[in-house]
């Protein structure tokens, strides 16, 4: 079975399908979900979300994009949120520089990146680090915050192969998802080739992000299936190695995680 540790199905693109699609991940040899919230309305209904379904653990965070609605109010609401026995992360944060070269701006990232690093060591929670064209900023705040014990995965890994190394060293992993299938994604596939596989997580970041031959369309963890084959053929593993080892690399990281393996169908 796969474990997807990054998926956003409280997103309205699965409004009209979600209950039945759900319904049908362990058929389809899906087992645990994260569901990702990006700001404090989608963090409140991906706990939602996880009530109805054993299988599904939350993450809460406010992503880049949406820390112009974070406040001290904001912070007290996700710490409320994490609290929750079916939360097993906090996420997704981070630094995006990709549309913001607002110097003010990217300050305002960064602090609430750390506010939300820091809550994540209060609450003794592992954290879903979301970045984008900020390599050397993210690299030396996680850096610092992983002298005090954070654990956490690099998700939707684009920076280099020697970096991913180097965040490893930390004892982060790397969130490794569709991108990998696609023809010109070099830097992920030489990551992934230099990195061991005890350090590599599986995820969507659906609905985006389908990998080849779905590109474009709408993503589920069901296409997870192209991902493992792609890492298997670049790991010089089976399949089924690659989803087992990516399965324990998960529970690994997120120990409140209860493994749907193991309960009944």
């Amino acid at each position: 079975m796969i474990f997807e540790t990054h998926a956003h199905y409280e997103d309205e693109k699965f409004d009209t399908d979600r209950v039945g699609l759900l319904s049908s991940m362990r058929e389809k040899g899906i087992g645990n979900i994260i569901d990702v919230g990006s700001s404090i309305e989608t963090s409140v209904k991906a706990v939602e979300l996880s009530k109805n379904y054993d299988f599904i653990n939350a993450a809460v965070g406010v992503h880049p994009d949406s820390v112009g609605e974070l406040d001290e109010d904001g912070i007290r609401k996700l710490m409320d949120l994490a609290s929750d026995p079916k939360v097993a992360a906090i996420g997704e944060i981070g630094p995006d520089f990709h549309y913001e070269s607002d110097p003010y701006k990217r300050e305002k990232q960064i602090y609430w990146f750390r506010r939300q690093l820091d809550m994540a060591l209060e609450l003794d929670l592992p954290v879903i680090v979301h970045s984008r064209d900020a390599a050397e900023m993210t690299f030396d705040i996680m850096k610092e915050y992983s002298r005090k014990g954070l654990k956490a995965v690099i998700h939707c890994y684009s920076y280099s192969a020697d970096m991913a190394k180097s965040f490893i060293s930390m004892g982060y992993k790397i969130g490794v998802g569709g991108v990998v299938t696609f023809k010109n994604a070099k830097k992920l596939k030489a990551s992934v080739e230099a990195v061991p596989i005890d350090s590599i997580l599986l995820e969507t970041d659906c609905p985006y992000m389908a990998p080849e031959p779905h590109r474009g369309e709408r993503n589920d963890s069901t296409l997870l299936t192209f991902v493992v084959k792609k890492i298997s053929e670049i790991k010089n593993l089976s399949v089924a190695e690659v989803e087992d080892m990516t399965y324990e690399n998960a529970l690994s990281l997120f120990p409140k995680v209860r493994d749907v393996r193991l309960l009944k169908k």
